[in-house]
């Protein structure tokens, strides 16, 4: 069992990036289910899906935990804690629906392994030819989701101008870009530290993504005597060693 579990976690075969696609796209649909809800009202469909989801999150949590090989490391990471944040809000929403955006954190690890990254690069060529705008980007995204998650959790029930997360992210957006109409304000002083996070955070990852939208485009491919990794697009050589390197390229359109 926990060797079929290690595999379909780990391994590099079709079957294994399958679920792990599978995997994100639960992440995806997780994350679009509670910015829908939390338009509408609170129904006995809402709390069976809730638990639903709740569920997949504790097995997919108990088979992460299963295959772990550090078991104390595992519970100090930060997707661990966000999970167990997600778990108790869906299976216990009394306590705290709006904090299973934090499910979007995990989301972000998921793209960050290898295994799929390394498959979204064959599977994808845009996505090979702009990963790091596209990185970029959804780091940017998931800061958005989770300031606006957490905003929404901690000030929609004391805030009159926070009714839904629609209000949480445009306080959220208008707060990154420093425009800051002043038609929302958070309340608190917990309110306000999350405005100053949001501003410092926020705008480093907006420079960020504008760096590498306006640089020249690289190319992720290793040079096989230096090890050097991004090269033009075009390169036939490497710049670092001079040695020939083959980048696949459909061709020109």
């Amino acid at each position: 069992m926990i060797v079929s579990l290690r595999t379909l976690y780990h391994a590099n075969t079709a079957r294994a990036h399958r679920f792990r696609y599978a995997l994100l796209a639960f992440d995806l649909v997780t994350i679009a289910f509670v910015i829908v809800t939390s338009f509408l009202e609170r129904s006995a469909l809402i709390e069976g899906l809730d638990a639903v989801i709740g569920v997949v999150i504790v097995a997919d949590f108990a088979a992460r935990f299963a295959i772990s090989s550090h078991k104390v490391r595992f519970w100090t990471r930060p997707a661990t804690i966000a999970d167990l944040v997600a778990m108790v809000s869906f299976l216990a929403p009394i306590t705290g629906e709006g904090l299973g955006f934090l499910r979007v954190l995990r989301t972000l690890r998921l793209l960050h392994t290898y295994q799929l990254m390394s498959r979204m690069r064959k599977d994808f060529p845009f996505f090979r030819k702009h990963e790091e705008v596209m990185i970029a980007g959804i780091n940017l995204i998931v800061f958005l989701f989770v300031m606006t998650g957490l905003i929404y959790a901690t000030q929609y029930r004391t805030n009159p101008d926070i009714g839904n997360y629609a209000d949480a992210l445009y306080f959220t957006v208008t707060t990154l870009t420093t425009t800051g109409f002043g038609d929302i304000t958070l309340q608190g002083t917990w309110g306000r530290m999350l405005s100053v996070a949001i501003m410092i955070f926020g705008v480093t990852l907006f420079l960020r993504l504008a760096q590498v939208m306006f640089r020249p485009i690289k190319i992720r491919e290793e040079c096989e005597t230096c090890g050097l990794v991004l090269h033009d697009a075009d390169a036939v050589h490497c710049k670092h060693c001079g040695a020939p390197i083959h980048i696949d390229t459909e061709g020109l359109i």
